[in-house]
């Protein structure tokens, strides 16, 4: 492997072990999971903002993006409500678990927006994912109710992603999630102060919630972010997919280092786990190896 390559195969590593932490600052950050939101998804929005005016870049865009990028960040924000309010009322190794899902939702939701049938390894894939949360819920029951987060969490993660896959044929995929995080945060802002949350009380955290709270938008958002989009350029779509797949392991190590027994599970929960992971990364392989195959197909139309 290049030099070039190797330095930034590491740095897609550290890109997913940050964002493996995502989780773990969620918990360490003792305001609820709504607020939280709120100040991950404005400070991140600043901290883009930042770079976009140190880069002088244009953000402007039409109307009707504008309406769409609104409708996609009300979506991200609650997926991460969902996300964080797992993670509080369970653990991070469940949420991080049950967020994998997210790969099967958007195999059954993507075909309603491309236009295509769901295939039947599809199907089976998802009904394997289903077993192994199936095994995690039985053992675990105390968490249940973090997995039914996680889940709707995952599922509308794969809604946005489906999303912005259609948004950036024709949208830069930074201005894209500024945008998003921008409306997320006033959609939150809107909630708050309906609810009458929003109030100085609101701002009135502890020094470490707010060192916490900078480290998630700065780092885990914001940073995350922007290499992830220019390690694009230099690694393949497949190694990427690959590595992210690292994400939730990354977590639950972390997690176990820092949280000891509160994240210590039943071994059923591992078996479970390892039925998700597995699955997860057999359905990537299948959709690079399909990839690969359709581009050689389209090469040889061509030719003729």
């Amino acid at each position: 492997m290049p030099e070039n390559n190797l330095k930034n195969y590491a740095l897609l590593h550290m890109i997913v072990f940050i964002w493996g932490f995502t989780a773990i600052l969620g918990a360490l950050i003792s305001i609820e999971a709504i607020p939280l939101v709120f100040f991950r998804m404005g400070l991140a929005t600043i901290f883009i903002g930042l770079y976009f005016f140190a880069i002088k870049k244009n953000v402007r865009t039409d109307s009707s993006s504008l309406l769409k990028f609104f409708g996609t960040g009300i979506i991200i924000a609650v997926h991460w409500i969902f996300f964080f309010q797992s993670v509080k009322v369970s653990n991070v190794s469940v949420a991080l678990v049950t967020m994998s899902t997210g790969a099967f939702f958007t195999s059954l939701v993507e075909p309603f927006f491309y236009n295509r049938r769901i295939r039947s390894i599809e199907i089976i894939l998802g009904s394997i994912v289903i077993l192994g949360l199936y095994i995690i819920f039985n053992f675990e029951s105390q968490y249940k109710l973090g997995i039914i987060y996680a889940l709707m969490s995952a599922f509308l993660a794969s809604l946005f992603t489906v999303f912005n896959g259609i948004f950036v044929k024709s949208h830069d995929a930074d201005k894209i999630s500024f945008y998003q995080l921008g409306f997320g945060t006033i959609g939150i802002l809107i909630f708050l102060f309906f609810q009458n949350e929003f109030t100085s009380e609101l701002f009135n955290l502890s020094l470490m919630d707010w060192f916490y709270l900078f480290v998630l938008s700065s780092v885990c958002t914001a940073f995350a972010f922007i290499m992830s989009i220019k390690i694009m350029k230099y690694l393949s779509p497949y190694t990427v997919m690959l590595t992210i797949n690292l994400e939730p392991i990354y977590g639950i190590i972390l997690a176990l280092l820092i949280f000891g027994e509160k994240e210590q599970m039943n071994v059923e929960f591992y078996i479970g786990a390892m039925i998700v992971f597995t699955v997860v990364l057999a359905n990537g392989i299948i959709k690079n190896r399909d990839q690969i195959k359709n581009k050689i197909a389209l090469k040889s139309k061509r030719k003729k």
